[in-house]
This record gives structure tokens, C-alpha cells and sequence, in this order.
């Protein structure tokens, strides 16, 4: 009796894979990392090395013993925390409007909100100076109805001026995070909450806003150094009186040829934006740590 044995076939060599070369991926990072030491950390290089080149007025002393220096600082850190409140107040108020108050139109106003985005901020400044300066729209209708020759609205040279033009440019940077942030609220929670007896206010204040926490701070942050080196609305609106430190550095720089005392004033601009966004990474940080070792579900008593 035979029997036919099957051969196994010889199995194929593995195939031998070429390690990739580690240094590769280097290359691909190396032109984004030279675009940003080129136009951004060669720039702020040249600016310190210029500021240590100034004697007298233009020396880091006489820079910062200067009373329009500090006058400048107290004014740039005013108007923009101010500006930065009055962004965080109007924006939740329109984001919360718009995202659970609809209303017909509610989609337009926020197509409006996106388009503002894209403008520069000096034409906002016009657009105040059309309606609420002293020759502006607002004026002139008060002047025909009243006869009186004086202007009702003469606020525009003012460091309020200046608050309420920011105010108006700058909240649509608080709005669009926090509306996205609303979007991603599970609605069943909002039912959940108001269907035990919660009122709206509660339901904002323990559901909605924990929330928001993070995009509200992503928003008033962005913000707070837009408005702490803005220097196109300062312009525009005229007011000679408010000396703020892009507005010093301009008047140093290209006024009267101080490179030097402008390099100065720079630095500090540079380091206080710095130390700003610092600070903004480790309260978020902590607020993160908080916001993830408490109680992740909101529980909402009912109502007795």
C-alpha cells in the first residue's frame, strides 16, 4: 500500500523593512522652525539688542522714570482689563441670547457677529466717529431737534471712547468659542435640570457656565492681549490724551527717530503680554485640575 505524502512548500523569507531614517522627520520641522526665527524671534532679538544701546532719556532708567512711561502703562493695563469685562459681559449676554433664546434672525446676527472677525478694527473706529462724534449722525439729529449747538455725545477722545470702540470690536472673539462651546452641551441635561423644578438662573449657574468655564477663558484671554497692544483704535479715535505703550512706541519710533527708547518700551510691551499670557496658562491649568477632581455630573435638587 502506498500513500502519497504532500510536500509543505518552503515558506517565503520575511521581508527585510528599511528602519526610517530618524533624522527625516527633522527636515520636514526645520523650514516652519526658520520662518518662525526669522520673522518672529530675529525681530524681538534685534528689538532687545537695540534697547540696550540708549544713554540719557533713552536708557532703560530714563525710559522707566519717566511719568508718561508709567502714565502709559497705567493707561494700556486700564483700558484693556476695562475692555476686556465689558467683552466677557456683552459676549455671554449674546452668546446665552443666541444659542437659547432663538428668535427669528438669530442666524444672521450670528453671520454678522463672524463677519466683524474679518474687518480691521480701525473701521470700527470710523464707523463710531460717523454716528456718536461731535459732527456725527447721533449729534446732528440732536442739534435739529434741540437747536442747542452743543453735542450731546462728546465721548470719543476720552479713554471711554476708546473702552466702547474695543468693547465693539473685540467681543466677537468671546462669542464664537462660547457659542461652541454651548453647542456641545448635551441637551438632555438642560430638560433633565428644568424638569426638576430648576429655575433658568440655576440652570445657568450650575449646568450651562461650568461648562463654559474654559471657553470663556480661551475667549477673555485672546482678548485681553489683543486690547493690551491695539494700537489702530487709539489712533483713529483722536484721543490725543490717551497715551497708551504701542501709541508711545510709535511717537518714540517714527516721530521722533528714539530707536532706542522705543526698543525699551517694546521690551516691556513684549514682556507684559508674556507675563499676561503666563499667568492665563496656569489659572486655566488650575481650574482644569479643579474642574476634574469635583463632581463631574451637576445634580439639581427638585423643587419643594
Amino acid at each position: 500500500m502506498t500513500s502519497a505524502l504532500l510536500e509543505r512548500p518552503e515558506a517565503a523569507p520575511p521581508e527585510v523593512r528599511k528602519e526610517p531614517i530618524k533624522w527625516a522627520g527633522g527636515l520636514w520641522a526645520l523650514p516652519p522652525l526658520l520662518l518662525v526665527l526669522g520673522a518672529a524671534v530675529y525681530p524681538v532679538a534685534r528689538v532687545l539688542e537695540q534697547s540696550t544701546t540708549g544713554a540719557g532719556t533713552s536708557s532703560w532708567s530714563g525710559v522707566l522714570g519717566s511719568s508718561l512711561f508709567r502714565n502709559a502703562l497705567w493707561r494700556t493695563v486700564e483700558i484693556a482689563v476695562l475692555s476686556t469685562l465689558g467683552c466677557l459681559v456683552l459676549g455671554t449676554f449674546i452668546a446665552l441670547v443666541l444659542a437659547f433664546v432663538p428668535f427669528p434672525g438669530s442666524r444672521v446676527v450670528g453671520r454678522l457677529i463672524d463677519t466683524v472677525l474679518a474687518l480691521p478694527s480701525f473701521l470700527i473706529t470710523l464707523a463710531f466717529t460717523f454716528l456718536y462724534g461731535t459732527a456725527g449722525a447721533f449729534n446732528a439729529l440732536y442739534k435739529d431737534i434741540s437747536g442747542s449747538e452743543e453735542p450731546l455725545l462728546n465721548f470719543l477722545n476720552t479713554p471711554a471712547g476708546v473702552i466702547a470702540a474695543e468693547i465693539t470690536f473685540f467681543t466677537p472673539f468671546v462669542v464664537r468659542p462660547l457659542l461652541a462651546s454651548f453647542a456641545q452641551l448635551p441637551r438632555e441635561q438642560l430638560d433633565v435640570a428644568a424638569s426638576l423644578g430648576a429655575s433658568p438662573w440655576r440652570v445657568l449657574r450650575q449646568v450651562v457656565m461650568p461648562e463654559a468655564w474654559p471657553a470663556l477663558m480661551a475667549g477673555g484671554s485672546l482678548v485681553l492681549l489683543l486690547t493690551l497692544n491695539e494700537f489702530g483704535i487709539v489712533l483713529f479715535t483722536g484721543a490725543k490724551d490717551v497715551i497708551t505703550l504701542p501709541v508711545l512706541i510709535y511717537t518714540r519710533g517714527i516721530v521722533t527717530f528714539d530707536l532706542p527708547g522705543a526698543a525699551v518700551i517694546a521690551t516691556v510691551q513684549v514682556l507684559l503680554s508674556l507675563a499676561l499670557y503666563g499667568a492665563y496658562r496656569l489659572i486655566f491649568a488650575r481650574v482644569m485640575a479643579n474642574k476634574g477632581k469635583g463632581v463631574v455630573d451637576v445634580v439639581v435638587e427638585p423643587a419643594k
